[in-house]
């Protein structure tokens, strides 16, 4: 298992559907991938999910993997979230 937090940036400002993009970001790996913030805790992969959890700017976030491909997906997150 792999962990990693970080600090989201404007996702709204530098992606044009953030929510969704963000699923298929998650949806490239196999590994399950689940991000979690003030005692939430939701799978990446749904939307839905997303929806509630709602990742905003300034908002602290841990993304854990774990799986196979655990650490090409924890950058993969990272990356979309702190919008590198």
């Amino acid at each position: 298992m792999s962990r990693k937090e970080v600090v989201v940036s404007n996702v709204s400002e530098e992606h044009n559907n953030p929510v969704a993009e963000l699923v298929q970001v998650a949806c490239r790996f196999d590994s399950e991938i689940t991000l979690e913030s003030n005692n939430r805790r939701i799978n990446a992969k749904s939307i839905m999910g997303i929806m509630a959890f709602n990742p905003s700017k300034g908002m602290t976030v841990n993304i854990v993997a774990e799986g196979s491909d655990e650490e090409e997906a924890l950058v993969a997150m990272e990356k979309f979230l702190v919008c590198e």
